[in-house]
C-alpha cells in the first residue's frame, strides 16, 4: 500500500507541475533567506572579533564615541575627528602598566586606500588577529621616513610593487573628487605584507615622522610661502606631532588573554576627560546587538515568506481537491478509508514543504558563499559562513511542519468528499 500511496502523491504533484514548482520555489526562498541571514550574522561577528587583533584597548582623542572610534581606527571606516598630542601619548605610556602602546595616525590616503602612520613596533608587537603575527610576502617593513608597506589587498588593488614611488593624498576624497596630493614628497614602496584575513590588508602603512612632515610642510608654506623650502624632521614643532589613536595592551601573565589590571586601567582612562578609551571586544558586541535588531526584522520577513509559501500550498491543494473529488470518490469505492485520504493530502503538502526546505538549504550554501565573497572584495572582511547543523535541522523540520499544517484544510475537504454524489455521471 505504501507504493500505491507514493505513486498517488507523485502523480498528483506531476499533474500540477507548474504550481508545484512555483510553491516549492517560494518555500525555498524563505528557507534560504533565513539560513543565509543566520549564517552570515555569526560569521560577521567572528570576522569583526578577529580583526581587533591582540590589543586590549584603543585610546583616542577626547569626546568621541567609542564604537565609532573602533570602527575608524581599527576597521578603517573613516577618519577620527580628534587627536592626541605626542606628549599626551608619552604621559599615558609612562603612567599605566602597558605591555605595549603603539601610536597610530589616520588622515591620508592613496587612491582611496587608507594610510596608517605608525611605528615599527606595530609590526613586531601588535598582531592583526589572535596568534597571527605579521609576515612579509615581499621586501621589508619601513625603517626610515617616506617608506611605505602595503597590505596584501592594498597591493593587489593598487598594482604597486616593491621599488615603486607614490604620492599620498590629504584625507580621503569622495568619488569624483581629486583631493590635495602631497606631491612635494615621494614615498617608496619597501614591502608587501602577507594576507591576514583582516581589514588591515586593505591599508597602506608608513612611519609617523613622514606624516608629521607632510602636514608641517603645509603649515610652513602657509606661513613662509615659497621661502619655506624643503621641510625635514628638524622643522617639526610639538604642535605638529599628533596621533589619532593608540593600540594598547595591558601587562598580562604568559598564556593569559587579559591581565588582572585591565579593568582598573580601563576604568581610570574612562574617567580621564582628555581621552576616549574603547575596548574593541565590547564595542563589537554592542555593534552586533544593534545589528541583531535589524536581523530580527529580516528574519521575520523570511518567516513571512515561509508562511506565504505554506498558504500557497494550502490554496493549491484545496483547489486541486475541488477538481479531484471524483478521483477521491473512486478511491473510496476501491476501499481507501477517509483517514487514509486525509493522510495522503497532508503528506503531499509536507512533501512540497520538504522539497522547498532541501532546495532552500542548497541555495543558502551557495548564497552564503556569494555574500562572503562580496564582503571580502568590498571590505576585505573574511567571513566564513558555517551553518550550524542544529539550526539547519530546526529550520527544515519547522518548514515541513508548517507545510503539513497548511495541508490540513484541503485534507479536511478531501475527508468530507461524498462518494455517491461525486460518482454521478457528468452531464
Amino acid at each position: 500500500m505504501a507504493i500505491t500511496d507514493t505513486t498517488f502523491i507523485a502523480r498528483s504533484l506531476r499533474a500540477r507541475l507548474f504550481s508545484t514548482v512555483t510553491t516549492t520555489a517560494i518555500v525555498a526562498l524563505g528557507v534560504a533567506l533565513m539560513l543565509v541571514l543566520l549564517a552570515m550574522r555569526d560569521a560577521g561577528e567572528k570576522a569583526f572579533s578577529r580583526g581587533r587583533g591582540n590589543m586590549h584597548m584603543l585610546i583616542s582623542g577626547p569626546q568621541q564615541d567609542p564604537m565609532v572610534t573602533v570602527l575608524n581606527s581599527v576597521f578603517y571606516t573613516g577618519t577620527p575627528r580628534n587627536y592626541l598630542r605626542w606628549d599626551q601619548f608619552e604621559q599615558l605610556r609612562a603612567k599605566y602598566p602597558f605591555e605595549w602602546a603603539i601610536p597610530t595616525q589616520l588622515g591620508d590616503s592613496y587612491r582611496g586606500l587608507p594610510v596608517l602612520a605608525t611605528t615599527e613596533e606595530f609590526f613586531s608587537r601588535f598582531q592583526p588577529a589572535d596568534d597571527t603575527p605579521w609576515s612579509l610576502a615581499e621586501g621589508r617593513v619601513f625603517d626610515k621616513p617616506f617608506e611605505i608597506v602595503l597590505g596584501a589587498d592594498a597591493a593587489k588593488k593598487s598594482g604597486l610593487t616593491v621599488g615603486d614611488h607614490v604620492f599620498l593624498t590629504h584625507g580621503t576624497p569622495r568619488h569624483g573628487e581629486k583631493g590635495h596630493v602631497h606631491d612635494e614628497f615621494s614615498y617608496t614602496v619597501v614591502g608587501v605584507l602577507a594576507p591576514t584575513a583582516t581589514l588591515h590588508d586593505r591599508a597602506v602603512f608608513t612611519d609617523l615622522t613622514s606624516a608629521w612632515i607632510l602636514h608641517a610642510h603645509e603649515r610652513r608654506e602657509e606661513a613662509l610661502g615659497p621661502d619655506a623650502g624643503k621641510t625635514g624632521p628638524g622643522d617639526l614643532l610639538d604642535s605638529d606631532k599628533k596621533i589619532t589613536g593608540v593600540y594598547a595592551r595591558v601587562l598580562t601573565r604568559p598564556g593569559a588573554s587579559v591581565g588582572a589590571a585591565f579593568q582598573q586601567v580601563f576604568d581610570m582612562l574612562r574617567r580621564d576627560p582628555t581621552v576616549t578609551v574603547a575596548a574593541p571586544d565590547q564595542e563589537i558586541g554592542k555593534l552586533f546587538s544593534i545589528v541583531s535588531n535589524v536581523d530580527r526584522i529580516i528574519i521575520a520577513l523570511a518567516a513571512v515568506v515561509l508562511i506565504v509559501g505554506s498558504a500557497t500550498i494550502m490554496l493549491v491543494l484545496y483547489q486541486a481537491m475541488e477538481q479531484r473529488r471524483r478521483q477521491i470518490a473512486v478511491l473510496r469505492v476501491l476501499g481507501c478509508s477517509r483517514r487514509r485520504i486525509f493522510g495522503l493530502v497532508v503528506t503531499e503538502s509536507a512533501v512540497i514543504g520538504a522539497a522547498g526546505a532541501v532546495v532552500g538549504v542548497l541555495i543558502s550554501l551557495a548564497g552564503s558563499r556569494i555574500v562572503a565573497g562580496q564582503l571580502y572584495q568590498r571590505l576585505n572582511l573574511v567571513a566564513e559562513p558555517t551553518p550550524e547543523p542544529r539550526v539547519v535541522l530546526a529550520v527544515v523540520l519547522g518548514t515541513i511542519a508548517l507545510a503539513a499544517i497548511a495541508g490540513l484544510v484541503p485534507a479536511v475537504a478531501a475527508y468530507r468528499t461524498g462518494v455517491i454524489r461525486n460518482l454521478r455521471p457528468i452531464a
